[in-house]
């Protein structure tokens, strides 16, 4: 399989401590280690040591993201691939985080950084692998179960989008096009089998739009709207339905400005499956299937 899933993402957050607070007892992930400058925390249902490093810094924003290889021999081989593609390509060395191995590094047209690793500490998910218990006792806040996608903004969209189809054989789920009906506004692109693992969409190079965790059930999304409200989170947009990939979900901020997502539903992907199409005119029901348009902030605002 080589990449197998989304394994981390790393965000750098200027309001530190009330952010460590929010993405601990209010999102509700949990800490597995901490140094002076990051915090590694992971959601309850993951058996890695960590799939979210909060780092502290003066800009918020995304630091990297990274996929997890299913063997260590796959980093040899996407060096090569990335190298004969064009993409210089650094090593990571062992212990450079902690709980992981050594991984590999490279940038995007988008200008966002990229890991691959495979090692990495397994650490559980707090429950018996033998006649084990639906969740575990003493979970807070939303209490998502898993990191799910991420969501990022660049100039050249068909370029990411033909990297990432041409050397880690992902597939693409959905896209928006212009009113030429020719030219990518976006693109939703899966490896594993969901509607998408990572999405890329015009913008300014570099910029995070928002990172998602997965909840199960409608009801679960209601009550992190709940949540919200009572923690004073801001929110974005919703509980609503997304028309590209069918999803239900709420957008809200971190305290230090970055965009939250908690997404549940949506469709199965297969390597088989179909390109969905969206075009231009209908971008507010693509996105945002009640409203039917789209409210400035979520179009303009990133980090």
């Amino acid at each position: 399989m080589a990449i197998m899933r989304l394994g981390r993402v790393q965000i750098r957050v200027p309001n530190w401590e009330k952010s460590i607070f929010y993405y601990k007892n209010v999102l509700g992930l949990i800490e597995t280690a901490r140094d002076e400058n990051h915090v590694y925390l992971k959601a309850w249902d993951e058996h890695d040591h960590h799939s979210v490093i909060l780092q502290k810094a003066d800009t918020a924003g995304l630091d990297h993201l990274a996929f997890k290889c299913e063997f260590a021999q796959d980093l040899d081989m996407y060096e090569q691939k990335l190298s004969d593609y064009g993409i210089a390509v650094q090593r990571v060395p062992k212990g450079t985080r902690i709980a992981e191995g050594e991984a590999i590094r490279f940038q995007l047209p988008t200008e966002h950084w990229v890991e691959l690793y495979h090692e990495i500490e397994v650490v559980g998910n707090g429950m018996s692998l033998v006649n084990p218990d639906p969740w575990p006792d003493h979970l807070v806040g939303i209490a998502p179960p898993r990191l799910d996608h991420l969501l990022v903004t660049g100039d050249d969209i068909e370029g990411v989008s033909r990297l990432f189809m041409d050397v880690f054989d992902f597939k693409m789920s959905e896209q928006l096009v212009d009113h030429s009906g020719e030219g990518q506004l976006a693109t939703w692109l899966f490896k594993t089998n969901t509607a998408h693992d990572i999405a890329f969409v015009k913008g300014p190079n570099g910029r995070l739009h928002h990172i998602a965790f997965w909840l199960d059930e409608w009801v679960e999304l209601r009550k992190a709207a709940d949540i919200m409200a009572k923690n004073d989170v801001a929110i974005d947009i919703g509980p609503t339905r997304h028309g590209i990939t069918r999803g239900t979900t709420i957008y809200f901020f971190d305290p230090s400005g970055n965009r939250n997502e908690v997404f549940c539903g949506g469709y199965i992907t297969y390597p088989d499956s179909p390109t969905i199409t969206w075009t231009e005119d209908t971008i507010g029901k693509a996105i945002f299937y009640f409203e039917r348009e789209l409210n400035d902030r979520f179009m303009n605002v990133n980090s």
